[in-house]
């Protein structure tokens, strides 16, 4: 597998491109000042299409929320137009909401005593077919197949429609009312013969039938087309398509599944990493993708930090991967949190296939796939948060799972950190670019002057007083961070520079 002719890491021979000024775009769902989030309002999940011309979240609470891009009219109406632009040229993309679905709810498992939570886990695009949009959607143990679609909407028409004015029309009003062949009864009535009515002749003037017409008005309706569930004993982490356009794959902490987008009611096992006998249990899934262009191929991630190639060609059960990625560590420097902070977060694919992107705890790393003695690049993310690692460990925030995600031309790499921040590096070997921006201020708001006050929780204040008084808001180099806002999910739109990002319930739109 080679890198193609496509811009990926290694297609700029004359050095590393400029750095990008990054501009705010837009923002859906902010907050006013002291508004509080709701818990089901956070946004879980975020997926440009293949185009990019939408854009869907999904939150905890189960919804599924479709963006559309309003400004393409700009720069050509398809993808193909798109991708024959220069890349570099800044623009401006606009996108509008679209609609909402409640793609799942909240359940119960009896047999197992466990409360399946309706958070939505992951969403990935499908191909496009006549108009309609296909997406994945998952929750911890449930998959679904998605078809959103324009419908024409159906009125109904006056009622006071006369009979003779619909027999008239030709609708099928006129076939109802004037039925004349039917027999009479002496009384001047009407009779019924194996339950049908039999109206008199000439119709009943009192009688007023509605009239259904199809208006020109158009209605999105997201109907649920596949249901794939009881597949998974374990959480399910991922899910990815394939190139083919015919399967897909989901993985949780022990296993993978490969199915068929057409069968929901079965699915084959490709990777098992469950032991005989669970106290064996040394490292788990963490993450899983298909290559976007070769369909035997796919990678995942564990949670000892190592990434395995596998070739679905070998055998039906990928026990055995065809290569190994990963870091070794330096001697002398394994601590108590040297495992946690190794574990693998998420793993992306570069748009040719050939380099492969994965985030742990404190570093993002450039992997080509051609290469497996060690990462192209490393790119330090929370390297100022190793002297606080026991407090992160003290609240959980050392598990939290980081995202990341590539340009389409593969020259940049991005994710995010605490305080809203996300982070955008040079992809290039010897690129020094490194942009740090916040996604929780809206450059186009005026600002409401609040009383200040820390934003720190109980345990953090206690914990400065304990170490004389240090402020934990501020690391040696004076970067600040607050552990109560992160921003996990973030993505990278297919063929501009244009990132969108979470932070709590809002979606932020950046652009360069």
């Amino acid at each position: 597998m080679n890198g193609g002719d496509g811009g990926d890491v290694a297609a700029a021979p004359d050095g590393p491109p400029l750095p990008l000024d990054w501009k705010f775009s837009q923002v859906f769902g902010e907050r006013t000042a002291g508004e509080e989030v709701q818990e089901v309002d956070i946004i879980s999940a975020i997926e440009f299409d293949r185009s990019g011309d939408h854009l869907a979240t999904g939150d905890r609470g189960g919804r599924v929320v479709l963006f559309e891009r309003t400004d393409k009219k700009e720069h050509g109406g398809n993808r193909r137009n798109l991708e024959k632009t220069d890349y570099a040229i800044s623009r401006h993309p606009e996108f509008r909401y679209k609609t909402e679905f409640q793609s799942h709810e909240p359940e119960f498992d009896y047999l197992k005593s466990l409360e399946i939570e309706e958070k939505i886990n992951k969403i990935r695009w499908c191909q496009t077919a006549n108009g309609a949009l296909f997406l994945l959607s998952t929750n911890d143990k449930t998959i679904k197949y998605w078809k959103v679609q324009e419908k024409k909407i159906k009125k109904i028409a006056e009622m006071s429609m006369e009979p003779s004015k619909a027999a008239g029309n030709g609708n099928v009003s006129s076939t109802i009312v004037t039925s004349t062949h039917k027999p009479h009864l002496a009384n001047g009535g009407y009779t019924s013969l194996s339950n049908d009515l039999l109206f008199p002749a000439g119709g009943i003037p009192s009688l007023r039938l509605p009239v259904v017409v199809t208006s020109s008005e158009t209605n999105l309706v997201a109907r649920c087309r596949r249901v794939y569930a009881h597949a998974h004993d374990y959480h399910i982490n991922s899910i990815s398509n394939n190139s083919d356009g015919e399967t897909f794959i989901s993985a949780d902490d022990l296993r993978i599944n490969l199915w068929n987008l057409e069968i929901s009611n079965q699915s084959f096992n490709i990777v098992d990493v469950k032991p005989t006998n669970m106290e064996d249990l040394t490292e788990v899934i963490t993450s899983a993708e298909f290559h976007p262009n070769h369909c035997h191929t796919l990678a995942y991630s564990s949670s000892k930090g190592s990434i395995r190639l596998i070739d679905l060609r070998q055998s039906a059960l990928c026990d055995k991967h065809s290569k190994l990625f990963e870091e070794h560590e330096a001697p002398g420097s394994r601590s108590f949190f040297t495992e946690i902070i190794a574990s693998i977060s998420d793993i992306k694919f570069g748009r040719n296939g050939r380099y492969l992107l994965s985030r742990d705890y404190m570093t993002l790393k450039l992997w080509d796939i051609n290469m497996d003695s060690g990462p192209v690049s490393t790119f330090q993310v929370h390297e100022h948060l190793r002297p606080r690692l026991c407090d992160l460990y003290e609240n959980d925030s050392i598990f939290d799972k980081f995202e990341c995600c590539l340009s389409g031309d593969g020259q940049r790499v991005a994710t995010g950190s605490y305080s809203n921040l996300f982070r955008v590096f040079g992809g290039h070997a010897v690129s020094t670019e490194a942009t740090t921006l916040e996604a929780s201020k809206n450059p186009m708001r005026r600002q409401v002057q609040t009383p200040s006050r820390p934003s720190r929780s109980l345990s953090s204040i206690t914990r400065a007083v304990r170490r004389g008084g240090d402020n934990p808001g501020v690391d040696a180099n004076g970067n600040s961070f607050d552990f109560t806002t992160k921003l996990l999910h973030l993505a990278w739109h297919p063929t501009e520079n244009s990132i969108a990002c979470a932070a709590a319930n809002s979606l932020y739109m950046y652009y360069a």
